[in-house]
């Protein structure tokens, strides 16, 4: 019997700790969502370009860049 109060107690800690960890990633990837999309909004848009459009673009000129560079080695 104390075994089991003792299992659940354990439980419950997990389940907060698991819980508080989680609320922490998610504000950590949603702050640096948020000034990720701020930095490309202001410096890397090109004329009537979105935020989603411009790094769309970035990914696919950096994929190039490395191709070229591989086919170069």
């Amino acid at each position: 019997m104390a075994k089991s109060k003792f299992v659940k107690a354990n439980e419950k800690i997990a389940e907060k700790v698991a819980g508080g960890y989680k609320k922490i990633e998610e504000g950590a990837v949603n702050g640096f969502t948020k000034i990720s999309d701020s930095f490309v909004d202001e410096f890397l848009t090109k004329d009537g370009e979105s935020v989603q459009e411009a790094k769309a673009r970035l990914k696919e000129e950096q994929r190039e860049r490395e191709e070229a560079r591989t086919k170069k080695m």
